[in-house]
């Protein structure tokens, strides 16, 4: 039983590993770099041209359920209302790192 019980832990443990957050192996510096050239013109310092209301400010991003590396990867992957989708654009570990990017900015208020 003993043996069961480690075969178990160790395969969640395994798991856990292989499917934890993309973004914590992110690189926001990379990230920068694909923000700029990618983001930049609707998002420039966390703003949203768009849609005010919804900037990349830790607040607004928390207010709409949006202060997370899944939930950032999947809009930015598969967009949403005006927001175009950059699955076919960006490569995974582009989203992954510019998600880093973002979330890094947002804890330092985009500069602030």
């Amino acid at each position: 039983m003993k043996k069961i019980i480690s075969v178990l832990l160790l395969g969640i443990t395994i798991f856990t590993f292989a499917f934890s957050s993309p973004a914590l192996a992110a690189d926001a510096v990379n990230g920068a770099k694909v923000f700029t050239a990618n983001c930049a013109q609707c998002h420039a310092g966390g703003r949203n041209l768009v849609n005010a209301a919804k900037s990349l400010k830790k607040a607004d991003l928390e207010k709409y359920g949006m202060y997370s590396a899944e939930a950032i990867i999947a809009q930015v992957t598969k967009g949403k209302g005006a927001m175009p989708a950059f699955g076919n654009r960006l490569k995974a570990n582009q989203i992954e790192d510019v998600t880093a990017y973002v979330l890094e900015q947002a804890d330092k208020n985009w500069g602030k």
